[in-house]
């Protein structure tokens, strides 16, 4: 194994954070398996946060965007996501309640209507069954989706 400097760590790793958000779980792991000391990584860390290569709020709010917006994934799948890389709930908390409710529900509504699709179900009670399981399974709460397979059931009455 080569041994890596802490300087070439430090501009390997600054390098890294410029190309895309990461948090300080990701770039310590990354330190980790490159073998650099847990107090070189540490202070590789601190520098970081220092010269705003890191920064956790940051950070959370492009996650929370992006996996809302593009993965689909409902607040909890997303919570559960910042708590494996070791973010507080008090830090992604508020990023959270900010998400637009009507955009978010939006989301939800046509994940559900594309998934009714390729359900089979003998009955309304199974087709819903299935849905809120599926919804579930991206993170939604219960709460919405209960709005939202409501609503899908209007919808598909009304037509």
């Amino acid at each position: 194994m080569i041994e890596i400097t802490e300087t070439e760590a430090l501009n390997r790793v600054a390098a890294y954070c410029a190309a895309s958000e990461h948090c300080r779980a990701e770039i310590a792991e990354k330190l980790q398996r490159w073998g650099i000391a847990y107090d070189v990584i540490d202070r590789i860390l601190k520098r970081l946060e220092e010269e705003k290569y890191i920064d956790e709020e940051r950070f959370c709010r492009a996650f929370v965007r992006d996996k809302y917006r593009f993965a689909k994934w409902g607040k909890v799948k997303i919570g559960q996501a910042l708590q494996l890389k070791k973010i507080s709930s008090s830090v992604y908390y508020s990023y959270l309640n900010d998400i637009d409710e009507e955009e978010y529900l939006s989301i939800l509504r046509d994940l559900l209507i594309s998934k009714r699709k390729s359900i089979h179900a003998e009955n309304d009670f199974e087709l819903n069954g299935k849905l809120m399981r599926f919804a579930l399974s991206r993170g939604f709460e219960m709460k919405d989706i209960r709005r939202c397979i409501d609503i899908s059931d209007e919808n598909e009455s009304s037509e």
